[in-house]
C-alpha cells in the first residue's frame, strides 16, 4: 500500500503533509502536490495532516486514476522537503467539483 493525493488538492495545495513526511516523498505541480508511490513507507502520517482529505491509501475503491497520476508527475515534478504558504485563495477551492478536468496544470512547481 502507498498514499495518493487526489483532486481535492488542486488549487488548495496545502503543505501540512510535506512537513511531517519522514521520506520527502511529496512533489511539487504548479496547483497541486503528488506522492511518489515508490517513496512512500505507507507510514500514514500526512493523511491527517491534510485539511482538505485530498491523501488517501491506494486501497481505496476508483483510486487508480490517482496513483497513475502521483506516478507519472512525481518522476517529472520537482521534490519538495518543506513547507510553503497555500495559495491566498486555497478555502475558496477547497468544494469546488471537477478540478481535475478543469484546472489542473500539468506544469511543475516553483
Amino acid at each position: 500500500m502507498t498514499y495518493v493525493v487526489d483532486e481535492k488538492c488542486i488549487k488548495c495545495k496545502h503543505m501540512d503533509c510535506v512537513e511531517v513526511c519522514p521520506v520527502d516523498c511529496f512533489y511539487e505541480g504548479e496547483n497541486m502536490l503528488v506522492i511518489h508511490p515508490d517513496e512512500c513507507i505507507d507510514c500514514g502520517v500526512c493523511e491527517p495532516e491534510c485539511p482538505v482529505d485530498a491523501i488517501l491509501p491506494d486501497t481505496e475503491d476508483n483510486i487508480e486514476k490517482w496513483a497513475e497520476i502521483n506516478r507519472k508527475y512525481s518522476e517529472i515534478w520537482p521534490n519538495i522537503s518543506e513547507k510553503k504558504d497555500p495559495p491566498p485563495d486555497a478555502e475558496e477551492w477547497q468544494n469546488v467539483e471537477d478540478k481535475y478536468n478543469r484546472h489542473f496544470s500539468e506544469k511543475p512547481g516553483k
